[in-house]
């Protein structure tokens, strides 16, 4: 339940930190805005709160174009709450309402559409239809905005059933027709290389870009990855087909991060936005998890001066899994080079229309890696039959890589694997979902973090030392991992034991 008083106080100051926490919405005008909407502050009688914009639109509310209060950072809470909501929002925002319908969603999550919906409205003030709905509508939106296409194109790409149902959704959420919408938007952003969608991925301030860019340097598979200029370009495997984007996060600019992508089927832009959010951590509050961490002395000066540290996201599920059983005990070098290895012998090129200058392949398939991992990976042959095994387990749907697992759901399937241990199970939960509290306690690195900070290095007393940081963990082994990546230390750990 929202806090009335405190929603309506971060509105009084404007307060950024909350914008997408919740929605305000003024009765006397029936719009709806984001908590830092520069509009003069509404009468604390005049206004009520909802945790989504959908749930302000079941009640008549359209949303403001002046502040746009659905181009905001999603909620924190998508992250850090693991219950049955928080689940179904991340499916929903990865576009499977779209894909599969609601009967699709509530298959994924393990429960009935008729309780799927009943705990979701109670949680959330809408339904899955309805949040699928605005989701919808935002994609439309941007759609609109970005790209030249026409309106029918328009409202296919993002998913409504017919023209004219998309007319009236964006008349009835943004108060104009999406012509009107379009007009209002030229001139706004620089106009887009023919193809490319050119977006704009809000985050909460401060932002570590350079410690994001210095993760994906040091990690970039040659042929699906690369880093040049400050720019991450990578491929993308997506619902509807393959696409490339380039995240500028060398010339960042505050509050949000320019990102340029390109898909083979306009219907993947939700999905591929909610990936890129996930793989940078936009979603993040950064200002919560700092106080916290530097509440303790020895990560008080690692705080300071690497304020808003992010945990490094996962495009795709198989991947980061793979990446990590190639990581487990050796450098990070010889992950990458094993890592681009598989991506040029068994990765699928890109079709023409997007092939560049950039990285030209997608990282493979379950299917390929489970029929060749074996012959291609080289080293021990325990970590080939783990892999291949991983990989199976995905392809035949035993295994299931997405962002709706439960972390505990999650870490013990992976457990059941040969060759997987708590550490990469662990692992997998942080980068995939964006589990903010694994404290990789058993982590080599981390333990080396720790010692240079004065920290207790031995598994037991970090773990106990580590209690203090929750429900941040995960954050503050970021900050170890810097701390052992300093000249004193050995800056090419992967991780080891």
């Amino acid at each position: 339940m929202l806090d009335i008083e405190r929603c309506y106080r971060a509105v009084a100051a404007r307060d950024p930190r909350f914008d997408g926490v919740f929605i305000t919405a003024v009765r006397t005008t029936g719009i709806y805005c984001r908590p830092s909407c520069p509009a003069t502050t509404p009468k604390r009688r005049n206004v009520e709160f909802f945790p989504t914009a959908a749930a302000a639109q079941q009640q008549g509310y359209r949303a403001c174009r002046r502040c746009l209060p659905d181009a905001v950072p999603g909620s924190p809470d998508w992250n850090s709450r693991s219950d049955l909501a928080a689940r179904a929002m991340r499916l929903i925002a990865d576009g499977l309402v779209e894909r599969s319908g609601v009967a699709g969603l509530a298959t994924a999550l393990g429960y009935s559409e008729r309780h799927l919906t009943r705990i979701v409205t109670a949680e959330l003030g809408a339904g899955p239809l309805a949040l699928a709905r605005a989701h919808r509508a935002h994609t439309a939106r941007l759609l609109i905005e970005t790209t030249p296409m026409s309106m029918a194109d328009i409202a296919f790409a993002a998913g409504f059933a017919s023209v004219r149902q998309f007319n009236d959704t964006v008349r009835e959420v943004y108060a104009v027709t999406p012509s009107v919408l379009r007009r209002e938007s030229s001139g706004r952003d620089p106009a887009p290389v023919a193809g490319t969608l050119s977006l704009r991925l809000p985050h909460r301030e401060p932002f570590d870009a350079d410690g994001l860019l210095a993760h994906f340097t040091g990690r970039a598979l040659a042929g699906s990855e690369s880093v040049a200029d400050g720019v991450y370009r990578r491929t993308l495997r997506l619902p509807h087909g393959p696409a490339v984007v380039a995240l500028r996060l060398g010339d960042h600019t505050p509050g949000h991060v320019r990102a340029e992508l390109r898909l083979t089927e306009p219907r993947d832009l939700g999905p591929a936005v909610a990936r890129l959010r996930r793989l940078l951590d936009l979603d993040a509050d950064p200002v919560a998890v700092d106080e916290l961490l530097a509440a303790d002395p020895a990560l008080a000066p690692s705080v300071t001066s690497t304020p808003g540290i992010r945990l490094p996201g996962a495009a795709d599920g198989l991947e980061i899994a793979v990446k990590a059983l190639l990581g487990q005990q050796v450098s990070v070098s010889a992950a990458r080079t094993t890592g681009a290895r598989l991506v040029a012998a068994l990765g699928d090129p890109l079709p023409a229309e997007l092939a560049g200058d950039g990285p030209d392949r997608l990282f493979p398939s379950a299917d390929r890696l489970a029929e060749q991992v074996a012959e291609t990976v080289g080293g021990p042959a325990r970590r080939a039959a783990a892999l291949a095994a991983l990989a199976a387990a995905v392809a035949d749907g035993t295994l299931v890589l997405d962002a709706g697992r439960d972390p505990a759901g999650l870490r013990a399937d992976l457990q059941a694997l040969p060759g997987v241990g708590p550490w990469t199970a662990g692992y997998v939960a942080m980068r995939l979902l964006g589990d903010p509290d694994e404290p990789l306690v058993s982590d080599l690195a981390v333990r080396r973090g720790a010692a240079a900070l004065g920290l207790p290095s031995d598994v037991d007393g970090l773990t106990r030392h580590a209690a203090r940081w929750r429900p941040w963990r995960s954050y503050a082994a970021t900050h170890l991992w810097r701390a052992a990546a300093r000249p004193a230390a050995d800056p090419t750990v992967w991780r080891t034991a």
